[in-house]
């Protein structure tokens, strides 16, 4: 056997040890996921107003537990799980993102309105931070769903912070069943999407007008 075959050998058996070690790990019995995907569609208000001006919304932050496809579940104050079994189809601020954006272009009321990476030329942005979004059982025997957002409204010209407000959305589950957990994020989500789409809207258009004064 010459030098260099030997390291050959040993390369080829190093990487069907590994490739070993992936298969068995594969093989093993897993248990089934069921993904959820809200499905949410904000209402009109007819107090909205008619916007003049174009929006674009800035990809929503959360901290790193909130921003996965896993549904949280706090048991104590100071305790934050996952639901096992379950997952949300996208990530928290994905899902809260494209439900803003939905509800801004199904409301009929905005000029234009798009992600920030669209690159259209806007008035104000859209800043929002996700801090809760989370089954909590509250020290209750069923969990209520806490959804928690502050949005921030910016002058796109100057980065003058237009309008600043942190909305808060509780569910009761009234359940420990995690398809109605599921259902009261929903809930959660919808109503929550209303209200920022509708603060958005009244905060920039008072903007706008008093700029005109």
């Amino acid at each position: 056997m010459s030098p260099t075959t030997l390291p050959r050998l040993l390369l080829a058996a190093s990487l069907a040890t590994l490739l070993g070690g992936c298969s068995i790990l594969g093989s093993g019995d897993k248990n089934p996921v069921t993904l959820y995907s809200p499905a949410v569609q904000v209402k009109v208000d007819p107090s909205w107003p008619q916007a003049d001006w174009q929006l674009v919304l800035a990809k929503p932050s959360a901290a790193r537990m909130v921003d996965s496809p896993r549904i949280n579940v706090r048991p104590t104050p100071s305790e934050l799980e996952i639901y096992k079994g379950a997952s949300w189809a996208q990530p928290a601020t994905d899902m809260i993102e494209d439900t803003l954006l939905r509800g801004f272009e199904d409301s009929g009321r905005i000029h234009g309105v798009a992600r920030v990476a669209a690159g259209i030329r806007a008035d104000y942005k859209l800043s929002t931070d996700i801090r809760r979004f989370e089954s909590d059982y509250q020290g209750q025997a069923t969990p209520t769903v806490v959804i928690e957002i502050n949005a921030k409204l910016i002058d796109v010209t100057n980065q003058r912070v237009v309008a600043d407000r942190t909305f808060r959305q509780l569910q009761p589950v009234g359940s420990t069943d995690v398809s109605a957990v599921a259902a009261a994020f929903e809930r959660g989500l919808q109503q929550v999407a209303q209200d920022v789409v509708g603060w958005t809207l009244t905060s920039g258009q008072n903007d706008k007008q008093t700029l005109k004064r």
